[in-house]
Protein backbone atom coordinates (compact mmCIF):
# COMPACT_ATOMS: atom_id res chain seq x y z
CA UNK A 1 0.00 0.00 0.00
CA UNK A 2 1.73 3.29 -0.80
CA UNK A 3 1.73 5.97 1.46
CA UNK A 4 -1.12 7.88 0.13
CA UNK A 5 -3.45 5.43 0.41
CA UNK A 6 -2.33 4.66 4.20
CA UNK A 7 -3.12 8.20 5.27
CA UNK A 8 -6.49 8.03 3.64
CA UNK A 9 -7.22 4.80 5.42
CA UNK A 10 -5.89 6.05 8.48
CA UNK A 11 -7.66 8.64 8.80
CA UNK A 12 -10.84 6.79 8.07
CA UNK A 13 -10.01 4.58 11.44
CA UNK A 14 -9.84 7.50 13.34
CA UNK A 15 -12.97 8.85 11.84
CA UNK A 16 -14.83 5.72 12.63
CA UNK A 17 -12.97 5.70 15.96
CA UNK A 18 -13.86 9.21 17.23
CA UNK A 19 -18.07 8.59 15.64
CA UNK A 20 -18.09 4.84 18.23
CA UNK A 21 -20.24 5.92 21.23
CA UNK A 22 -19.74 3.50 23.26
CA UNK A 23 -16.51 3.23 25.60
CA UNK A 24 -13.16 1.19 24.08
CA UNK A 25 -12.01 -1.69 26.21
CA UNK A 26 -8.92 0.23 28.47
CA UNK A 27 -6.40 -1.69 26.88
CA UNK A 28 -7.27 -1.03 23.10
CA UNK A 29 -7.73 2.64 23.76
CA UNK A 30 -4.39 2.87 25.32
CA UNK A 31 -3.60 0.84 22.23
CA UNK A 32 -5.16 3.20 19.87
CA UNK A 33 -3.87 6.04 21.72
CA UNK A 34 0.09 5.26 21.30
CA UNK A 35 -0.52 4.22 17.86
CA UNK A 36 -2.43 7.60 17.02
CA UNK A 37 0.61 9.78 18.22
CA UNK A 38 3.56 7.67 16.60
CA UNK A 39 1.63 8.39 13.17
CA UNK A 40 1.15 11.29 13.68
CA UNK A 41 4.17 12.19 15.00
CA UNK A 42 2.99 14.13 17.99
CA UNK A 43 5.65 13.61 21.07
CA UNK A 44 3.69 15.69 23.61
CA UNK A 45 3.42 14.50 26.97
CA UNK A 46 0.56 13.17 28.07
CA UNK A 47 -1.75 15.62 30.00
CA UNK A 48 -4.39 13.60 32.15
CA UNK A 49 -5.34 15.39 35.64
CA UNK A 50 -4.86 12.15 36.78
CA UNK A 51 -0.80 10.69 37.25
CA UNK A 52 -2.11 7.09 37.25
CA UNK A 53 -3.65 7.55 33.62
CA UNK A 54 -0.49 9.56 32.22
CA UNK A 55 1.59 6.61 33.47
CA UNK A 56 0.02 4.35 31.26
CA UNK A 57 -0.40 6.11 28.04
CA UNK A 58 3.60 7.49 28.89
CA UNK A 59 4.23 3.13 29.06
CA UNK A 60 1.98 2.72 26.00
CA UNK A 61 4.19 5.42 23.98
CA UNK A 62 7.10 3.67 25.59
CA UNK A 63 5.79 0.23 23.83
CA UNK A 64 5.66 1.78 20.52
CA UNK A 65 9.04 3.97 20.04
CA UNK A 66 10.93 1.71 17.54
CA UNK A 67 7.63 1.87 15.27
CA UNK A 68 8.10 4.21 12.18
CA UNK A 69 4.93 6.01 11.35
CA UNK A 70 3.48 4.32 9.02
CA UNK A 71 4.18 1.31 10.65
CA UNK A 72 1.67 2.93 13.15
CA UNK A 73 -0.41 3.72 10.87
CA UNK A 74 -1.57 0.49 9.65
CA UNK A 75 -1.15 -1.52 13.08
CA UNK A 76 -3.93 1.70 14.05
CA UNK A 77 -6.00 0.49 11.12
CA UNK A 78 -5.70 -3.32 11.92
CA UNK A 79 -6.68 -2.89 15.40
CA UNK A 80 -9.87 -0.51 14.46
CA UNK A 81 -10.54 -3.29 11.74
CA UNK A 82 -10.48 -5.72 14.09
CA UNK A 83 -12.03 -4.39 17.11
CA UNK A 84 -15.01 -3.59 14.79
CA UNK A 85 -15.31 -6.92 12.87
CA UNK A 86 -15.39 -8.29 16.63
CA UNK A 87 -17.85 -6.13 17.35
CA UNK A 88 -20.35 -7.46 14.74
Amino acid sequence: MNSKSLDIIFKESVTRVNAHTEPFPADILLKLYAYYKKATNDYGKPKSKKEIINAFKTNALFQVKNVSEDEAKQAYIDLVDQYFLYRK
